[in-house]
């Protein structure tokens, strides 16, 4: 069959795309700008009182629903349910205990832990080209891995492909045929801008810091947050770096037109920047799109450690909320609150801890100010019960508040504390150091 009646058989309604779902499916949303619109997601929610037991899993969901309100999932219990694998600042409402459980995934991993359970997976894509292919746009990631290994291992009903006219092409193995999926709803819908809070003074200290740490010809990768946006901010004056990311960083357009990014001395991808999605303003959509020197893979790729530890000067630049004593790193939960997720931090910290001359630094504030006005500190002697380990002490290196810089690789955990509290917050110093004696360490 000529693709394109493949293409137009297989577009449907929302409504009709709905009726396919059936009781006990495990429905999988696409990650991040490419998860299905809120047309789509309510048009399932809308069959609750119909169904048993369906279970909608998201990560880093941006586009605002129903499927996110707290209020509304409660009156839809027992018949669809939310899971996620990495809950963004809109979704956080549901990452407390008892609403929406947490799907544990690293990024490089999240399709082969999916593959098995999930019925149907939805996704956007742009329109077929003229070979019959639509493109997986601002957000590959497990995408297309998803597609191929739920069909591998016949556990995947339904691969519904939501086409929007206005997704940006994005180059690189982004690429899928219209004759890998099962469904298409057709919609229009501009991709949203997402914008944050210009980072603060702390911030920027933080980000001054860490531009110590960073030399001409390194390859970096940049977290989501205000405290890597405030180092892009100041790579302004280095040259010849390179990109080897999960998310595209904001202000890289900026750096390709300084001629601070260029790629050239990276291994593999010379002269391209290498992600796996983006979320960002206009401006950075508009420089991604259908730009030869910006290229997006599955993250089984790109964030496999065994493949970013081959590039020398490997820098991995990653938030966190707390880190303890003996460098464990907690960056996606509260104690039993889940807050966010690991991601792509464990996959990049593993890769530049094995690369030649590779960095792995973390970041964090020294204290947060509770509802009460006093502070609470981000270094502390022990993670408190329930707070999971995103990054394990084994693989600890440089971690950066805005007192400074403590390097505990090498360190043993007597050493790391003392490194630790000397860039924790002024005024908590001496009580941490008074936690060290008989608790930790005896002296």
């Amino acid at each position: 069959m000529d693709w394109r009646e493949d293409y137009k058989k297989k577009c449907v309604s929302v409504e009709k795309m709905a009726k396919q779902i059936k009781s006990g499916d495990f429905i999988m949303n696409g990650l991040a700008l490419g998860a299905p619109t809120p047309r789509v997601v309510h048009a399932i929610l809308d069959r609750a009182e119909e169904l048993r037991d369906v279970v909608i899993c998201d990560a880093v969901p941006v586009y605002p629903s129903k499927l996110l309100s707290p209020d509304f999932m409660k009156t839809i219990d027992g018949h669809i349910n939310h899971v996620s694998g990495f809950f963004s600042p809109g979704g956080r409402a549901q990452g407390q205990p008892g609403l929406s459980p947490y799907f544990p995934v690293s990024s490089s991993d999240a399709a082969q832990k999916v593959a098995p359970v999930a019925d149907v997976f939805i996704c956007q894509v742009t329109p077929p080209n003229k070979q019959g292919f639509v493109n997986l746009g601002l957000a590959n990631f497990y995408q297309m891995d998803l597609i191929r290994l739920g069909r591998e291992n016949g556990k995947q009903r339904l691969t519904i492909g939501e086409v929007n006219d206005q997704m940006p092409i994005v180059y690189g193995d982004n690429w899928i045929h219209v004759s890998e999926f099962d469904l298409f709803v057709e919609t229009s819908m501009k991709m949203p801008a997402i914008t944050r809070t210009a980072p603060g003074e702390r911030e920027a200290t933080i980000g001054r810091y860490v531009l110590e740490l960073i030399k001409d010809g390194y390859t970096i990768q940049m977290g989501f947050g205000g405290i890597p946006e405030a180092v892009v901010a100041g790579l302004e004056g280095k040259h010849d770096l390179g990109v080897l990311t999960e998310m595209f960083p904001v202000g890289l357009n900026d750096l390709v037109a300084k001629g601070v990014v260029t790629n050239r001395k990276k291994p593999f991808h010379k002269g391209k920047t290498v992600a796996t999605f983006c979320m960002a303003d206009q401006s950075l959509y508009d420089f991604i799109e259908e730009n030869p020197n910006c290229e997006f893979f599955p993250a089984s790729y790109t964030n496999n450690p065994a493949f970013i530890s081959q590039h020398p000067n490997m820098v991995a630049i990653n938030m966190a909320l707390m880190v303890d004593f003996t460098g464990q790193i907690a960056s996606e939960a509260l104690g039993f609150r889940q807050i966010s997720g690991t991601g792509g931090q464990l996959d990049f910290m593993m890769g530049a801890n094995y690369s030649q001359g590779g960095k792995g630094i973390t970041l964090l504030t020294s204290a947060r100010t509770l509802k009460d006005g006093s502070l609470a500190s981000s270094i502390v002697p022990e993670l408190p019960p329930g707070m999971p380990v995103t990054v394990p002490r084994i693989l600890a290196d440089y971690v950066v508040t805005e007192y400074g810089i403590a390097h505990i690789r090498h360190k043993t955990t007597t050493q790391r504390a003392e490194a630790l509290i000397n860039i924790a917050h002024p005024d908590l110093r001496g009580e941490l150091r008074n936690s060290m004696k008989g608790r930790f360490y005896m002296r």
